[in-house]
């Protein structure tokens, strides 16, 4: 009958391994949410902006990005754009961890043209009438945007943010399949060792959820702190 020893893998080298990976999957959420969020700012003020051409920027970077599997784009960083290099720039890619890298840019662009919509929509929240009184004191659009419309959309727009966030954490799973060393990778790794596929992947699934919950208790939290009030 198969026994049930947690105990084997939270201490000695398979610990090590699951913490480690542990620490990878934090810190390449975090990145990418440190990134994701300026570079959604920006796609979101294209969208809005004044000119057309501008405006299409935008929304082919947001279409583009949003209707390919987040799988397809880490294969397509990690196998596919390095072939356009040169070879010695990606051999020395490959020699520097690019793993993690290009994990990092497809969850950047990924999760930027999600939030970029979010931000787009808290800002088309605020009534109009705001914007126009910012350029009739002579504010350009930028300016307006920054220093009147996005510290009230950003406010309003916190709970979406909050669960692209939660998504992130969550696709930062897909790492593994281009050999990123985060949670997945290692309880896999620390399953094939030990063929404890239950207290592996037990582990794993208990460790997202408990970040995974504590994103959603903040949520709630802020929710009920700072309630968003109609304009």
């Amino acid at each position: 009958m198969p026994t049930f020893n947690l105990s084997a893998l939270l201490s000695g080298q398979y610990g090590e391994w699951l913490v480690s990976g542990f620490l990878m999957s934090i810190k390449l959420s975090v990145l990418a949410f440190a990134f994701s969020l300026p570079l959604g700012i920006v796609v979101a003020l294209t969208r809005l902006a004044p000119i057309a051409f501008i405006r299409g920027i935008g929304q082919a970077y947001v279409e583009a990005i949003r209707n390919v599997p987040l799988l397809a784009h880490m294969l397509f960083w990690y196998f596919g754009a390095p072939e356009l290099l040169p070879l010695v720039i990606k051999t020395w890619l490959y020699n520097k961890n690019y793993e993690a890298a290009s994990a990092l840019i497809a969850l950047v662009l990924y999760t930027s043209a999600y939030m970029a919509e979010d931000i787009r929509s808290g800002i088309r929240s605020i009534p109009k009438e705001q914007l126009e009184a910012s350029r009739a004191l002579g504010f350009g659009f930028l300016q307006a945007m920054r220093l009147v419309v996005l510290p009230q959309s950003l406010r309003v727009t916190v709970p979406p943010l909050v669960n692209q966030t939660l998504n992130l954490w969550k696709n930062s799973s897909i790492a593994m399949v281009i050999g990123v060393a985060e949670l997945m990778y290692q309880a896999q790794q620390v399953e094939s060792a030990t063929f404890r596929g239950f207290e592996s992947f037990g582990v794993a699934t208990a460790a997202y959820l408990t970040v995974s919950i504590a994103i959603t208790l903040f949520s709630a939290w802020y929710q009920q702190r700072y309630p968003v009030r109609s304009m």
